[in-house]
């Protein structure tokens, strides 16, 4: 267990929503054992006036609301002060893509400060004052950054030290060489006239190692060529 744990901040206007997933299976049990810590802040919380606004009409004109710099600014000052070595994310769909490099990079810092926004979006002047990295999980929008951000810490909490069982079981998956997984079987052996590949009964680890490499190169030809073209790449 590591002496300092992964501390991750999470702002939002939505503190109930966490830990929501992240309270069960896998990363549940491993907030449970300590081996990271997470902090759910009510943006709301740092607005000043009476009526608690956290929001106003954007400039210029247009549809919807726009989260307010001297409150977002607020709240994260009070969570991540400029000492504060964790990373500061805003869960964004115009934001850098989300890859599994990025989670292992994140899994090595010491925590994230993770802003979930609403509305229309942050003012952009908080963005760049805060120096926040935008990240994206997909090209689709979603009502608010709370699931993107439950989405991320639940791909980073994974693979923080102690969290899986084996180390191994981290190594060998879907995107970490550029390759999709290949397939997985268990008992029965036979299932609907659907049988399990020979090869993965065969007790030949070098033949099984050679057919799992095989169809992962299928899968990810047929499904991610992009993924593909850059793997051949990688062995040139």
């Amino acid at each position: 267990m590591p002496d300092i744990p992964f501390h991750a901040s999470v702002l939002t206007l939505y503190p109930q929503m966490f830990p929501g997933p992240l309270g069960h299976a896998l990363a549940g049990r491993a907030l449970e054992k300590g081996l990271w810590k997470l902090d759910a802040v009510n943006i709301r919380d740092f607005a000043t006036d009476r009526h608690h606004t956290v929001d106003d009409t954007p400039a210029g004109g247009g549809p919807g609301m726009v989260l307010k710099p001297d409150v977002l600014a607020a709240a994260i000052d009070a969570v991540s002060p400029t000492d504060d070595p964790r990373p500061r994310l805003l869960m964004s769909p115009r934001g850098e893509p989300l890859t599994q490099k990025l989670v292992r990079a994140f899994a090595q810092a010491p925590g994230l400060v993770i802003v979930c926004g609403r509305f229309e979006g942050v003012d952009e002047r908080v963005i760049e004052g805060r120096a926040l990295r935008e990240i994206s999980i997909g090209d689709f929008v979603l009502s608010g950054g709370e699931p993107a951000a439950i989405c991320l810490l639940d791909s980073v909490v994974r693979l923080l030290p102690g969290v899986m069982g084996k180390h191994e079981s981290g190594e060998w998956e879907s995107f970490e060489h550029d390759l999709l997984e290949y397939p997985h079987y268990t008992r029965p052996r036979e299932w609907e006239g659907r049988k399990i590949p020979d090869v993965l009964l065969s007790g030949n680890h070098a033949e099984i190692e050679r057919w799992r490499r095989q169809q992962a190169e299928r899968l990810t030809r047929q499904r991610r060529p992009d993924l593909y073209t850059r793997w051949q790449q990688r062995r040139k």
